[in-house]
Parts: C-alpha cells; sequence; structure tokens
C-alpha cells in the first residue's frame, strides 16, 4: 500500500488542509508496511514493554513474530483496556431507515444492482422502531442507510432524527457523506455522533469495489469525520471493511493513522474505530483476503496498546462465542439484537438485510453475557440537554 497520496490527486477539494484526513494523507503508510515485514521478537519484546507506543510499535506487534506473542499481546491490551475504560461495555443497536441506493459497490448487500426487496421507512415509523428498541433496553441508536440522496435526502434524515430525539438520548448517523452544513443541521435536530467506514484505505481497491455512485469520490469521504466534527459532532467513529482489500496490516496501519490524527485534531470528540469483516450478503462478494480469527485477535489487541484511549466497537456480524472471547481484549462498544434491514424491531419486515449477522442472540442475553463475564452492559452515558 502507498502512502494514499492518489486520493489526494484525485479529488483535491475533497481533502482541505488542517485536517485528520490531510494528517492521514502525509504519513507513510508504506514505510510503516515495511516496518511489518522487518520487525524482529527484540523488536516485539520492546514494543509490548514501552509504556507508550506509536504507529511503528503498531507496526511491529503486527508481525508474524508478534502473533508468536498472542498471550502477551491479549494480556497487555486487557490490562490497558481495564485501565482506561474499566469493566464496562456501551451497548448500541443499528436502525436501517432504508436500504435504497444508486451507488454500486460491489461488496455489499444494499448495491443498486442487487434484485433485492427495498424499503423506506417513514419518521413516524423511524420513531416506532425507536420505542421498540427503548423498550428493549438501547438508549443508543445507530441510524444507517443505503446511499440515495433523493429518497434518502438531508430533509429526511433531520426528520427522522427529530422524530428520535425525544425517545432515544443518544443519536448516530452511518449514512451517505455530506457537507458541514448538513451535519450541523443533524446536530441541531439531535444528532450526536457519526460513523463514517472508509471501507478500504488502498486507493486501487477503493476503486475497483466502488464502480458507481456518489461513494466512488473517496477523498470526499475521507474529509466526512473533519466535517461532521466542525459541526459539533460529540462523536466520531472511523472503519476500515476485513476482506476487502489484499493486505490487511495496512488497512489497520491507516485506521489507526486515521484514529490518531483525529484525536489530535479534535481533541474535544470521543473517537472510535472498528474493524468489521465481510458477511454474506446479496451479490455473494467474496473477500480477496480473509482475515482469520487469530489474525483479528491480533490487530485488535495492538489497536488497544496503540490508542489506549480511543473507543473498539464490535458489530453482530462476528458469531455470539468470538464475541465473548474478544470482550477481554479491548472493546468497549458493542451491537446487540441486530436488524439490519429496514423495520424489524417493531415488527417484522420483510426488506432485504445489508449482510446476515452472526450473533442472533437478544439484548437482553448479551447484556447477561456481559455480567457473568464480570463486566457492566452500559445502555446510557449521555443525555442531551
Amino acid at each position: 500500500m502507498t502512502a494514499t497520496p492518489v486520493l489526494l490527486e484525485s479529488r483535491p477539494e475533497g481533502v482541505p488542509p488542517g485536517t485528520a484526513a490531510a494528517d492521514l494523507l502525509a504519513t507513510d503508510v508504506a514505510s510503516l508496511r515495511a516496518r511489518v515485514d522487518r520487525a524482529t521478537a527484540a523488536d516485539v519484546e520492546r514494543a509490548l514493554t514501552r509504556p507508550r507506543r506509536g504507529l511503528d510499535d503498531l507496526a511491529v506487534l503486527l508481525s508474524p513474530p508478534a502473533a508468536d506473542r498472542l498471550e502477551d499481546l491479549a494480556a497487555a491490551a486487557h490490562r490497558v483496556t481495564v485501565q482506561r475504560f474499566g469493566r464496562a461495555v456501551r451497548l448500541f443497536a443499528p436502525l436501517y431507515l432504508s436500504n435504497e441506493c444508486v451507488s454500486t459497490c460491489t461488496y455489499c448487500g444494499f448495491s443498486s444492482g442487487n434484485d433485492i426487496a427495498r424499503r423506506t421507512l417513514s419518521p413516524q415509523e423511524v420513531a416506532e422502531e425507536g420505542r421498540a428498541l427503548v423498550e428493549r433496553g438501547f438508549r443508543h441508536v445507530l441510524l444507517v442507510a443505503g446511499e440515495h440522496a433523493r429518497i434518502v435526502s438531508k430533509d429526511y434524515l433531520v426528520d427522522c432524527v427529530a422524530s428520535l430525539a425525544p425517545v432515544v438520548p443518544e443519536l448516530s448517523l452511518e449514512v451517505q457523506v455530506w457537507d458541514e452544513a448538513t451535519y450541523r443541521r443533524l446536530v441541531d435536530a439531535g444528532c450526536d455522533g457519526l460513523v463514517v467506514y472508509q471501507e478500504t484505505y488502498d486507493p486501487d481497491t477503493y476503486a475497483a469495489v466502488h464502480l458507481k455512485g456518489k461513494k466512488r469520490n473517496a477523498a470526499w469521504r475521507l474529509a466526512a469525520p473533519d466535517r461532521g466534527a466542525a459541526a459539533g459532532m460529540r462523536r466520531l467513529g472511523v472503519g476500515a471493511l476485513l476482506g476487502l482489500a489484499p493486505d490487511w496490516r495496512s488497512e489497520v496501519l491507516a485506521l489507526a493513522a486515521h484514529a490518531g490524527a483525529l484525536v489530535k485534531r479534535w481533541w474535544r470528540c470521543e473517537v472510535g474505530v472498528a474493524l468489521p469483516r465481510l458477511r454474506p450478503a446479496a451479490g455473494g462478494y467474496e473477500p480477496a483476503d480473509p482475515v482469520g480469527d487469530a489474525e483479528l485477535v491480533q490487530l485488535l489487541c495492538a489497536l488497544r496498546l496503540v490508542l489506549p484511549d480511543v473507543g473498539i466497537s464490535l458489530s453482530t456480524r462476528e458469531p455470539a462465542a468470538l464475541r465473548d472471547g474478544l470482550l477481554r481484549l479491548g472493546v468497549t462498544t458493542m451491537s446487540a439484537g441486530s436488524h439490519t434491514e429496514p423495520g424489524g424491531y417493531a415488527a417484522p419486515s420483510d426488506a432485504e438485510p445489508q449482510f446476515a449477522v452472526g450473533d442472533e442472540r437478544s439484548p437482553a442475553a448479551v447484556a447477561a453475557a456481559l455480567r457473568a463475564a464480570g463486566y457492566d452492559p452500559v445502555w446510557k452515558d449521555w443525555q442531551r440537554t
């Protein structure tokens, strides 16, 4: 992987100077990736015992010699997580507003070319779904939608947020990326957080999997968290979809560099990361480089050690047993009882899901598993005034 200058050259107006996105583009990810291949067992020992770690240490901790120290990595990640976050895990639920989409993304079940049952919830239906989630215990809801600027318009999103704000104390968005003015409208309506998956930080892969639609503009997407923070979003989440790019280590290095830059530029915001693995979905996309369970453990532990104050989110894409095991290794936020189709909480829905869910336990069952492991399930840690 290069230092991603291609993104900057293709759409220079999408990455203004003085942003976390620009800081990422100035990071020599290629040299960091080369450091992975040069790492020795002695380098791993130094990285594990160092009191403060940087991206060079992350490269070492992602190396094959570090894989031989997986138990030590896990123990260190557990200690750091308990020190910084305690034994608490925030729970949230995704609420899908619409699976309408005009973008063609080869890996996504909502891709415009897929012959699936489409549905868009009305703001009233969104409020009903929100009330159903509140009855299950949730106080943090993530609104998700496909990319369709006419059906899932700015006004529609504002209406959905406004309909939920009196019901749900904390709302975040994972939708088509917008300009700062639109994010400001959403904040004013009651939105607290913004999640933007770059999907892949590798420019060649990004171009190969995003064939049509506004999502092809990688630089505009890369700078979306900066625009959201400037508009007043309190929480920022970034992530990459493991299995898209041919080298997962480069993806983790780029994601960590992006998250670290967001922490420095937008220090008033709470920053989180996620690295979901591809799951079966309409279209039948097969990962180019599937990430195994041991590799997932290694990268999560390495991220925790290098980004000690950054939240790590784990979705219901992963099976229950693995989620329970990863809990102790740095995870601070988990979804539960998820539906990845529009509707499904207040009443059954015949719309197509975005992907298959791996952990089908109820929210109550997930909370019980957390308590059994000695952790506190946190449903609410924020209240809008």
